[in-house]
C-alpha cells in the first residue's frame, strides 16, 4: 500500500503573507473557495498570523469575517487552521489567558478547527494554557518548534579573564567556541515536551526556511521516532534549501508537508504543491489532494496576484506557466528530479541543491536570496520590512539593517527569528541602522517591545542575556517576566458624532480592541461611521451640517517659520499619541509622543530640554525619518 502525504495549504495565509504582505481582499478569497472544496486539503490554513492585523490595518475588513466565509465554504471538506503565537496571540505583546481564551472560544465557534501554536522563545511555558485550552474547547492544538541556527560569527576565542561567556557556557573559563545551542537534541527535546503538554500534532516551523536538507536528513528521523502524534514540516525557499528540505523530510518519513499553490509559491514562501507532486508521483507516494481542482485555483490565483501588484516583491519575474512548462519540460529537467530523489536518499546535499536549483530555474522560480540567507530572517519578516521602509520612503536602509539583524539578535539572547520577535528584532535593526547613520551611539533609540524582550517580559530566551546589556537597554540588569496583572483592558467608549453607538458593538469587537488597540480603534471607528451614515441615508433625513472643524493649533502654527531648536523624528511612522503641551518644560528622557513604526509603538522621548513652543504634527500623521517634530522656545 502506498504511503499517503497529507498537505496542509498555506496559500491564503501564510503564502500571501510571505510574497505581498498580507493584501489579499476578501473578495478575492471569495472566489477561491468553491475551488478549494473540490480540492480537498487535509488542512487549510486561513487565519491567524499577520491577517487580524492586517485586514483591519490594510483592507478596512473584519478578521471574523474572514473566518466565518472561509468556515461556511468548506465545513467537512478539508480541516481550517490557523497560526497563534501563543501568548502573543495574534499581537505583538503577552496576552493576560482571559483574552486567549476569548480569542480561542470565538475562533471554535466561528469554525476553525486546528490551531498551530508556538512561541517565538521556544519557551514552553508560554505555550502550555494555550494547548490546554484549545483541547477542551473542542479544537485540534497544533504546536509549532520553532527552527533556528547558531550564530555563524560566534566568537572563537575565549576572552582573557572569567566573564559572561564562562557564565553562559559553563565551567570557570569560556571555552575556544561557544557550545552550540540549537542541537537536532534541542529540537526533538522540545517536541517531545510539547506533546506532553497534550499537543495533537507537531510541526518543525522553518520560518526562515534555514533548514538545510542534511539537517532534515538527520532531525526528521529523530522527530518520527520520538513523537507518537503526526509530524508537520514548514519551511520557506528565501535561502533556497525549501524545495530540496521538503523532499528530504518527504523521504525521511514525514506525515504532513506545508505548500503553496503555484502563483504564491516559492521565493519567499512554502515551495510549490505542483513541484512536491511531482517528486511524490516519481516516490510511488499518494499525495492526498485532488490536483484537477488545484489546476482550477491556480488559474484564477493569477488574478488575485495581479490585484496584489503593488506588493508583490516579484512582480516583474512571474514563475513561468506551470501547465505549458510541464508539458513541454525537456529530458533533462525529467532527470534532475530523479537526481534530486537520489541525492536526498543518499545525502548528497550539494548535488540535491544543485537538482532543485535547475529544477526551480527552469519553472521560473527566483534565485535563492543570499542577504536573507546570511542575514538569517524569515520570508514575511523581510517582504514586511521592504513594505514598510517602501512606505516611509526609506528603503535605502533596508541592506544596513539586514546587517545589523544577527547582531541585534545575539543581543537579545539569540531569539529565533518569527512574528512578533522578527517584527521586534527588524524594527531595532532599523532603528540601529539610522543611530550609525547619525553617528549616534547604537540603540540610542529603542522600539518599546525591543526594551520588553530584553527586560524578559517575552519569556525565557535560549541564550541568557548579558545583565549589562540588559541594564543598558532597560535600567535594570535584572529580569523581569511579564505580569499579566498589568494589562491594560481597553476603553470602549461611546460616540457622539455617530449618535452615541460604543466603538466595540459585540464581544468579538471588543476582543480585537484588546488584541491590537490601535489598529482596531481606527478599524472600528471606520466602521461605526459606515453604519451610521448608512442609517441616516435609509431615513432619508437631512444630512447634519458639516461641522467646521478648527485647524488644530499644530497644524496652523506648523506654517509659521521655525526659530527654535527642533526635536527630529528618528524613524519614519505613524502618530498615535501627543503626550506633551506647548508651554510645558521638559528635561532630556521625558517623553514627547507615541508613535508606531515597523508595526510597532513605540514611546519618543527628547534628548533635549526646554520649554515647548509647538508640536509640529498631529496625532494621526504619517511622519518621515528626520522629519521636525517639536519646536522648542
Amino acid at each position: 500500500m502506498a504511503k499517503v502525504l497529507q498537505i496542509r495549504d498555506l496559500t491564503l495565509r501564510d503564502g500571501q503573507q510571505s510574497l505581498f504582505a498580507t493584501r489579499m481582499k476578501q473578495e478575492n478569497v471569495d472566489k477561491l473557495l468553491p475551488l478549494y472544496r473540490e480540492a480537498k486539503f487535509y488542512i487549510m490554513e486561513v487565519w491567524g498570523g499577520a491577517v487580524p492585523d492586517s485586514v483591519m490595518r490594510y483592507l478596512g475588513e473584519s478578521p471574523w469575517d474572514r473566518l466565518r466565509a472561509c468556515s461556511k465554504e468548506m465545513k467537512g471538506i478539508s480541516l481550517l487552521s490557523a497560526l497563534s503565537r501563543g501568548r502573543n496571540l495574534f499581537g505583538y505583546v503577552p496576552y493576560p489567558d482571559y483574552v486567549l481564551e476569548g480569542f480561542y472560544k470565538k475562533a471554535i465557534d466561528n469554525g476553525l478547527n486546528v490551531m498551530r501554536i508556538f512561541d517565538a522563545l521556544n519557551d514552553i511555558d508560554n505555550i502550555k494554557e494555550s494547548v490546554k485550552m484549545i483541547n477542551q474547547l473542542g479544537g485540534i492544538s497544533d504546536t509549532a518548534v520553532c527552527y533556528t541556527v547558531d550564530p555563524k560569527d560566534a566568537p572563537v576565542e575565549a576572552p582573557k579573564k572569567k566573564g559572561f561567556f564562562a557564565k553562559l557556557f559553563g565551567g570557570n573559563d569560556a571555552p575556544a567556541a561557544p557550545e552550540k545551542i540549537f542541537t537536532d537534541e534541542y529540537f526533538v527535546e522540545k517536541a517531545k515536551e510539547m506533546e506532553a503538554l497534550g499537543a495533537k500534532m507537531v510541526t518543525l516551523k522553518d520560518m526562515a526556511g534555514l533548514v538545510n536538507p542534511s539537517r532534515i536528513f538527520t532531525l526528521m528521523p529523530k522527530l518520527k521516532q520520538s513523537l507518537k502524534v503526526p509530524v508537520d514540516f514548514h519551511t520557506h525557499c528565501t535561502p533556497g534549501y525549501g524545495l530540496a528540505a521538503v523532499l528530504t523530510a518527504i523521504i525521511k518519513g514525514v506525515d504532513i508537508v506545508d505548500t503553496n499553490i503555484w502563483w504564491f509559491g516559492g521565493g519567499s514562501a512554502a515551495p510549490a504543491i505542483e513541484l512536491v507532486w511531482i517528486f511524490c508521483q516519481k516516490l510511488g507516494i499518494e499525495m492526498a489532494v485532488n490536483m484537477d481542482a488545484v489546476a482550477k485555483i491556480r488559474k484564477e490565483l493569477v488574478g488575485a496576484r495581479k490585484a496584489l501588484a503593488d506588493f508583490d516583491l516579484n512582480k516583474d519575474k512571474w514563475p513561468n506557466d506551470f501547465d505549458e512548462y510541464y508539458a513541454k519540460m525537456p529530458k533533462e529537467i525529467d532527470a534532475e528530479f530523479d537526481r534530486a530523489i537520489a541525492a536526498a536518499n543518499e545525502n548528497r546535499e550539494e548535488e540535491l541543491l544543485d537538482a532543485c536549483h535547475k529544477i526551480e530555474a527552469y519553472f521560473g522560480f527566483p534565485k535563492p536570496n543570499e542577504l536573507v540567507k546570511n542575514a538569517e530572517v524569515p520570508g514575511g519578516m523581510y517582504s514586511n520590512m521592504v513594505a514598510n521602509l517602501r512606505a516611509l520612503k526609506a528603503e535605502d536602509v533596508l541592506d544596513e539593517a539586514m546587517a545589523l539583524i544577527p547582531k541585534v539578535r545575539r543581543d537579545a539572547g539569540l531569539v529565533p527569528l518569527v512574528t512578533p520577535t522578527s517584527q521586534i528584532v527588524g524594527s531595532q535593526a532599523v532603528a540601529l541602522a539610522l543611530d550609525r547613520r547619525k553617528g549616534a551611539p547604537d540603540y540610542s533609540n529603542k522600539n518599546n517591545q525591543f526594551i520588553s524582550l530584553v527586560k524578559g517580559e517575552y519569556g525565557k530566551t535560549p541564550v541568557a542575556i548579558d545583565p549589562a546589556f540588559r541594564e543598558k537597554i532597560t535600567g535594570s540588569a535584572e529580569e523581569r517576566p511579564y505580569d499579566t496583572s498589568s494589562f491594560r483592558e481597553p476603553a470602549n467608549p461611546e460616540l457622539p458624532e455617530f449618535g452615541g453607538m460604543k466603538l466595540a458593538q459585540n464581544e468579538e469587537e471588543f476582543l480585537l480592541l484588546e488584541l491590537l488597540p490601535s489598529v482596531a480603534n481606527t478599524f472600528l471607528k471606520n466602521k461605526r461611521k459606515a453604519e451610521f451614515e448608512a442609517k441616516q441615508a435609509e431615513k432619508k433625513a437631512e444630512e447634519a451640517p458639516a461641522k467646521a472643524e478648527a485647524a488644530p493649533a499644530a497644524t496652523a502654527a506648523a506654517t509659521e517659520e521655525i526659530t527654535g531648536k527642533v526635536f527630529r523624528a528618528p524613524m519614519g511612522g505613524t502618530v498615535i499619541e501627543i503626550l506633551a503641551k506647548p508651554g510645558q518644560t521638559v528635561k532630556t528622557g521625558d517623553l514627547l509622543l507615541v508613535y508606531e513604526a515597523m508595526k510597532m509603538e513605540n514611546d519618543l522621548a527628547t534628548d533635549m530640554e526646554g520649554t515647548i513652543k509647538r508640536f509640529l504634527v498631529n496625532e494621526g500623521d504619517v511622519i518621515a525619518t528626520d522629519q521636525p517634530l517639536v519646536e522648542f522656545e
